[in-house]
């Protein structure tokens, strides 16, 4: 492997990263002959195969997961590097990686404006994917921490609570149980449901409780967005489940309605998680310290939501 460059091993992370010579040509701003090139002469000094094809479509090899580990390692010790001698020249630069749960989309831009502006030398790339691929990435140590909204099962990892994320029965404003107090969840048996795709953990949720509850769900809608979803509500398709959160900043919510329903909010919590055992950089570490102390408090204070406790009331904008 001595051969083997830094440019090489960054392709290689790349391209085992998006399974495909074509999008790592596009991250790297490179041609995909290239990239192809580069891989061909890594493997060669490997002396082994890193990927094989299936279909348009590229997989590791055995000795490829090997490299690609040692890859994430050394650029996590070099980014450490970079990061710790620019905070000995009394600077905060570098790069913050996050990947959060698509319902903490709402809030975690709230957090990161002040941040970066206390801190204008960091970059930030943002994730926001389903329960399910959050847990993918932690397991692949892709990023620098990690927003669920559950803690992960089955991965070994640093987990703080920071932040109350109730979900709530929306339904149209004209919905037939508009106005009404404790609505038996049993009411809902038969409502055309619009919900989140496999995977989501607020679905995972919501299943959980009918069930728990013998309340069978007739889903009419599956979306990919809960942007979507509120549309599809207030076009009168059905009622959903959703994070409070994504009802503060709505412009159309007076064609909206919180039910009142036995059994909600759902009380679920978003997380800070990392991997047990990873050293935080120290911008991951200045953020992580930053939405600890100071996080709650400020998205708390800056939002405004309807009362979910209160009868079924539409949702004015804030």
């Amino acid at each position: 492997m001595k051969q083997a460059t830094l440019h090489q091993l960054k392709v290689f992370e790349v391209t085992a990263r998006h399974g495909s010579f074509t999008r790592a040509a596009e991250e790297l701003f490179l041609t995909q002959p290239t990239v192809s090139i580069q891989m061909k002469q890594l493997t060669r000094v490997v002396g082994m195969p890193l990927f094989e094809q299936v279909g348009k479509r590229l997989y590791l090899t055995e000795a490829g997961k090997e490299l690609l580990a040692t890859c994430q390692d050394i650029f996590e010790r070099l980014e450490r590097f970079e990061m710790a001698i620019a905070n000995l020249k009394g600077l905060k630069q570098g790069h913050l990686r996050l990947c959060v749960i698509t319902t903490a989309k709402y809030v975690i831009p709230r957090l990161l404006g002040p941040f970066c502006q206390r801190y204008p030398g960091i970059d930030v790339a943002l994730t926001v994917t389903n329960h399910e691929q959050v847990v993918e990435r932690i397991r692949g140590n892709m990023d620098d921490l990690y927003i669920p909204s559950c803690p992960p099962e089955n991965v070994d990892v640093e987990c703080h609570r920071f932040l109350d994320n109730p979900l709530v029965v929306v339904a149209p404003s004209h919905h037939r149980l508009s106005g009404r107090s404790k609505i038996p969840i049993q009411e809902l048996a038969g409502e055309p449901f619009i919900m989140r795709e496999q995977g989501s953990g607020t679905r995972q949720a919501v299943e959980k409780l009918f069930a728990a509850h013998g309340v069978p769900i007739n889903i009419r809608l599956e979306l990919g967005s809960n942007e979507s979803i509120k549309q599809a509500i207030a076009g009168g398709l059905g009622i959903s489940v959703l994070s409070h959160h994504c009802l503060a900043l709505d412009r159309e919510s007076s064609q909206l309605t919180i039910l009142d329903v036995e059994h909600f909010p759902i009380q679920r919590h978003w997380h800070l998680v990392y991997p047990a055992g990873k050293q935080l950089s120290v911008v991951a570490q200045a953020f992580f310290d930053y939405v600890s102390t100071e996080g709650r408090e400020m998205i708390e204070s800056s939002l405004t939501y309807p009362s979910a406790a209160a009868p079924a009331k539409e949702l004015n904008p804030v």
